[in-house]
């Protein structure tokens, strides 16, 4: 890989992992579902009137976005608020890569390779540390509707195999426009009107802030060079850097949120990222040594 593009790679990975701590302060001052609906209407807006719509069937785009944006991040945004720190949630969320070949076995009949299913294991182990250490039953319903935001973003995968070649920034922004609608309709029916105007109306700079990085930086910049290096390289060389998205945000929360780093939390992020590295290389490794020793 280039120079440049390693750089780059870098610089998303590193703003993925420090977005859960954007995450968690822009829940400071506003109501979950009502923070997803103006992180994605911001990434839509204005770009959705100059950007082309993806050339993909209008199902497959509205799953997708309904899937990869506003099921994923409300239930992310709303198990952050009840209780599940940055860095954990930036570590629960990987668990995608395993629900994805879950569904992958299920709907598209692929086989799961025993290294995969040995990955799986290992990483539900680090989870069984985490929920093990949760000390109220709330945190403990927000670790679920995390994993469930890994399981959303693993329907998105399944639904993302279908679609072939795509404009990464027309599927970003034509995706962002469509999880608006149900976002603003369930923070409406769940946190109410009253809730919603206080919110804005008392918008701090700090909120406004964390808003603006979601919808640009994180979603509009980050998806977009990610899915640039995924063309210009082999898949295998660019999706072993999203094991440092847990990491950046481990780091970034212990650093700016002060979540301590406690034994226990070390112990299951590295199962974890051991499960995700016996899932990604250990089919390669085989191959190596096969061709090595015959």
């Amino acid at each position: 890989m280039r120079a440049r593009d390693l750089v780059l790679a870098l610089i998303v990975v590193s703003i993925w992992g420090f977005n859960f701590v954007v995450i968690k302060i822009g829940l400071r001052d506003l109501p979950p579902l009502l923070f997803t609906s103006l992180r994605f209407f911001f990434a839509a807006v204005p770009l959705v009137f100059f950007v082309r719509r993806p050339e993909i069937p209008l199902h497959l785009l509205t799953g997708w976005g309904l899937a990869q944006f506003a099921l994923q991040f409300s239930l992310l945004f709303v198990g952050m608020k009840l209780g599940m720190p940055a860095g954990l949630s930036s570590l629960v969320i990987q668990l995608q890569a395993f629900f994805t070949i879950a569904l992958a076995w299920w709907i598209l009949h692929e086989h799961a390779r025993a290294t995969q299913l040995i990955g799986a294991g290992i990483a539900l182990s680090g989870m069984g540390i985490v929920a093990w250490h949760l000390d109220t039953r709330s945190t403990l319903v927000g670790l679920l509707l995390v994993m469930g935001a890994g399981l959303s973003w693993a329907v998105a995968n399944i639904l993302s195999k279908r679609m072939g070649r795509v404009q990464p920034l027309a599927l970003a922004v034509w995706g962002s426009l469509i999880a608006v609608p149900p976002l603003l309709m369930a923070s409406a029916l769940i946190e109410g009107p009253r809730v919603i105007w206080h919110a804005l109306h008392a918008l701090t700079l700090e909120s406004s802030l964390a808003v603006l990085f979601q919808s640009y930086p994180n979603t509009l910049l980050g998806f977009g060079v990610w899915s640039m290096l995924m063309r210009r390289y082999p898949a295998a060389q660019v999706a072993p850097f999203s094991l440092l998205v847990p990491v950046a945000g481990m780091l970034s929360a212990s650093i700016v949120l002060h979540e301590s780093l406690q034994t226990w939390k070390i112990a299951a992020g590295a199962l974890v990222l051991s499960g995700l590295a016996v899932n990604q290389f250990a089919g390669r490794l085989r191959v190596l040594l096969r061709r090595a020793f015959g």
